[in-house]
């Protein structure tokens, strides 16, 4: 009897998709490739053939269960946990490189999903995975359009971001009541690029997209910094007074974070007391 969708799973059906994600990843012969949510194994049976070996996790024991009965544990290592405590570091260094990563993503979990392999970025070297299609306009945004903010640069500033191609709702059982796009990530962190400090920048970020309708000067204040700071700032990286910020490139709003000198929890240049 297939087994029932829990947790708000979509599970993909078809197989020309499955192979068509899993050969995005490219050669993987000598790699070990985590799988997130391998489910019904779908991904898993072609990843099983290609890969050096496959670590799936997967949170669902009965799905768990399943894997393991119909995969042979030299090529498929099934490990029953939630992959927002899978140790990717550690399996990076068991398998002695850094590793792909492959998944349909729950749409529910999507944007953990995101950031915990952003926050582990240095153990992988990229990732084939599948989101809900309006997600992933998101997450290959760029300045000036509509679906640019927050989570693209926060994205994109762990690597750069390449949409493939885009599943109906019928390649799914259950079919979700949206499309899906997948879409490859490769992981190269800009943080030294871009002379900033990880932790501080993205901070930053959040308080500079903290209210989209405002301007991005209006946020900064809003977050601490002085009017005269900001103006200065602003003036020295070229970014106009009254920028939004969905419209300024990841570069600038890296010079304005110099710029404004905030290398720690709080604005240092400027605050407002």
């Amino acid at each position: 009897m297939p087994s029932r969708p829990k947790l708000g799973q979509n599970f993909l059906s078809d197989a020309s998709a499955a192979e068509r994600i899993v050969a995005a990843l490219g050669d993987v012969r000598e790699k070990t490739v985590v799988e997130i949510g391998p489910g019904r194994g779908i991904l898993t049976q072609f990843l099983a053939g290609r890969a050096h070996g496959v670590l799936a996790v997967e949170v669902d024991r009965e799905l768990a269960a399943q894997l393991r009965s119909r995969f042979a544990p030299e090529q498929v290592s099934v490990i029953e946990q939630d992959v927002l405590g899978f140790d990717f570091a550690a399996a990076s260094i068991a398998a002695g490189g850094r590793l792909p990563v492959v998944g349909n993503l729950p749409y529910y979990l999507t944007s953990p999903i995101l950031l915990k392999l952003a926050a582990s970025c240095a153990a992988l070297e990229s990732a084939v995975l599948m989101v809900q299609r309006e997600v992933a306009d998101r997450l290959a945004a760029t300045p000036g359009s509509r679906d640019y903010g927050l989570l693209s640069v926060t994205v994109q500033m762990h690597g750069a971001v390449e949409k493939l191609f885009t599943l109906p709702p019928e390649a799914f059982s259950p079919p979700p009541e949206v499309h899906s796009t997948v879409f490859r990530w490769r992981f190269a962190p800009r943080f030294a690029e871009l002379g900033v400090e990880g932790e501080g920048f993205l901070r930053f970020v959040r308080q500079a997209f903290a209210q989209k309708r405002k301007t991005l000067a209006n946020n900064l204040r809003a977050a601490g910094y002085a009017s005269e700071a900001i103006a200065s700032a602003l003036a020295q990286t070229g970014i106009g007074a009254q920028a939004r910020t969905e419209t300024v490139p990841v570069e600038a709003l890296a010079a304005l974070w110099r710029s404004l000198g905030s290398n720690s929890q709080a604005p240092m240049t400027g605050i407002r007391r």
